[in-house]
């Protein structure tokens, strides 16, 4: 089969590799519908580390080719979605509640529960071997088109996640830094939670336009405007959540700075280096406040919910995919995308 190979830094391309089987407990999936994430842009420029010669690509939806031993209740044929994260739902982790850090049968493990494109072969791919299967494919309902979920498996549930982890609550008013992807979807999602003001923060018009058209009340360029003075302006003193959604220094601190006290930092940011906080921003730690990360939840419940409120027109995040590639075109793809040209926001990629 055709798959997209990481091989070392900077070098990726699509190559004729072994075609993968089912074994106990697992299937494979003929992948329909992919995409290029910004995880996948770090693995890419060697900033995440990983094998060489592994499958990159976490968020996909497609068929069943094949069903290994012990996995019941589908069908060859059957169109499933399959979540970023691939949770063995027997350990103590996934036991626990917390799927995304699943401890491979046993215990508890920081971001265990991402295989896909990391620790396994991943999905920009014509097939890939989904782990776990019973706990893992989500049917697709027959109305729904592969456009229409495939953003589900990552950057929706990452981005609503950011929300829920804030505890967002009916009448709250929140701020989401970063209007790419997952900031949008974090910023839709506070909606969805019943935030009565929600305000996006980002320094792209393109970005900012699409925030506004996905129901953010008030669009701020930092370009332009002192964000931390902004947002307390228009929340008389401060926002109840914070959700951080790019990952840099200046908008983990920013974000803490727009809080009123007993306010929420919710980080859906990847980090590197040393991340400073700075005292005065959350009163020497005596303000109450509270900071949260999460990653991206997974799991055939997580997708089925998910796409239950597309189903019901809650929700539509086809905007998002901006551009379409086929997966010979790949490389094309990444270059568009980790350069963010042309107003790219995410791709839809076809094998």
């Amino acid at each position: 089969m055709r798959a997209t190979v990481f091989r070392g830094v900077n070098q990726v391309g699509v190559e004729d590799v072994e075609r993968p089987k089912a074994r106990a407990g697992e299937a494979v999936v003929r992948v329909t519908l992919t995409t290029i994430c910004g995880t996948d842009v770090h693995i890419v420029k060697g900033e995440y580390p990983v094998k060489p010669g592994l499958t990159v690509g976490h968020e996909m939806v497609g068929v069943i080719d094949e069903l290994g031993e012990g996995v019941t209740g589908y069908q060859v044929g059957d169109r499933v979605l399959v979540g970023a994260i691939t949770p063995c739902g027997q350990c103590r982790g996934c036991l626990g509640g917390h799927l995304a850090q699943c401890g491979h049968g046993s215990g508890i493990e920081a971001a265990g529960g991402w295989r896909l494109g990391n620790t396994m072969n991943g999905v920009q791919a014509e097939y890939v071997r989904v782990p776990f299967a019973q706990a893992n494919l989500a049917p697709i309902p027959d109305e729904l088109k592969d456009e229409q979920v495939l953003l589900l498996a990552d950057i929706a549930s990452t981005g609503f996640s950011g929300a829920e982890s804030g505890g967002v609550r009916i009448g709250d008013a929140v701020v989401v830094f970063a209007q790419g992807p997952i900031g949008l979807c974090a910023s839709v999602g506070a909606r969805l939670m019943g935030a009565s003001l929600v305000i996006g923060v980002d320094g792209d018009e393109t970005r900012l336009a699409m925030a506004r058209k996905l129901g953010v009340d008030v669009a701020i360029d930092f370009r332009n405007q002192d964000v931390v003075a902004e947002v307390k302006r228009l929340t008389g003193g401060g926002v109840d959540v914070a959700i951080e959604a790019l990952g840099t220094q200046q908008t983990f601190e920013s974000a803490l700075r727009t809080l009123h006290p007993g306010g929420t930092l919710s980080s859906l940011g990847v980090y590197s280096g040393k991340l400073q906080l700075p005292y005065d921003a959350f009163a020497a730690g005596l303000g109450d406040h509270r900071i949260v990360t999460t990653l991206c939840p997974g799991g055939k419940e997580r997708m089925r919910r998910l796409m239950e409120v597309v189903r019901a027109k809650r929700v539509d995040l086809t905007p998002l995919l901006t551009h379409r590639f086929a997966l010979k075109d790949i490389r094309d793809a990444y270059e568009l995308f980790s350069q963010r040209k042309d107003g790219v926001l995410k791709v839809a990629i076809r094998p």
